[in-house]
């Protein structure tokens, strides 16, 4: 019997396996990262790359549209009131604004004429024109633009009376109309002088028709105009010096 119980004890001792060495033993996990701080959560972890930054794709700022509708508003005014009439504040108050964003965009009542008075004249190429078409084209083209386009009526009653409205003009018509009747000018050294006299026709009749509005002149229609001016014009461009 005791060898019996013997032979049992030492076979459930061959069944349980031996405890393994420690270098066999489970292997241990990476230790834990150290815990950040919330200042050191706001940070972006080194080698990872930000969101796209706000001003990359910005929205078309707030300032542009302030900027458009002061521009706006101070050319009604101008055009209505004049130069020395129109003020700041009635200029904020039709934009909608506080004057002090008037001021801070354009400095004063002159920076914002000027930037008010930049004006697109769509001048056309008169040199790829026929030489005997040119006069009648320019008299039709201005006429059409300023009866487009109250702001010229506005500019050019402003420049009758202030000396700011009046440089803006001439600044306008030296850098727009004056390459245009210099290159379809004959005479080269006759250019500056036969590009003068055609701003005074079409100045003239521009204040005559839509500022001092005279009643032949506002009566005229554009068919009329033309026949009337283009030929003036037309001896301006090409006839020989008298």
């Amino acid at each position: 019997m005791s060898t019996l119980v013997g032979l049992q004890l030492l076979t459930w001792s061959n069944a349980i396996p031996p405890p393994l060495p420690p270098a066999l033993g489970p292997r241990a996990g990476p230790p834990a990262p150290p815990r950040r701080s919330a200042r050191d959560r706001r940070r972006p972890a080194a080698g990872r790359r930000r969101g796209p930054d706000i001003g990359t794709h910005r929205r078309p700022r707030r300032s542009d549209a302030t900027r458009a509708a002061i521009l706006a508003a101070a050319r009604d005014r101008f055009a209505a009131d004049g130069y020395e009439r129109a003020t700041i504040r009635a200029i904020a108050r039709d934009a909608g604004i506080d004057p002090s964003m008037v001021m801070r965009y354009y400095g004063n009542k002159e920076g914002l004429f000027a930037a008010a008075a930049e004006i697109d004249l769509r001048v056309p190429d008169l040199a790829a024109l026929p030489p005997e078409e040119r006069g009648a084209r320019l008299v039709r083209h201005f006429i059409e633009l300023w009866e487009g386009d109250e702001t010229l009526t506005g500019m050019l009653r402003v420049g009758a009376t202030n000396d700011a409205g009046a440089e803006c003009i001439r600044r306008i018509f030296a850098e727009q109309a004056r390459p245009m009747i210099d290159a379809a000018c004959p005479v080269p050294e006759e250019a500056a002088a036969r590009a003068a006299l055609i701003e005074s026709q079409i100045l003239g009749m521009a204040l005559c028709r839509y500022v001092l509005r005279v009643p032949p002149a506002v009566d005229l229609g554009h068919d009329e105009l033309v026949a009337w001016l283009a030929p003036t014009i037309q001896r301006y461009l090409t006839a020989e010096r008298p």
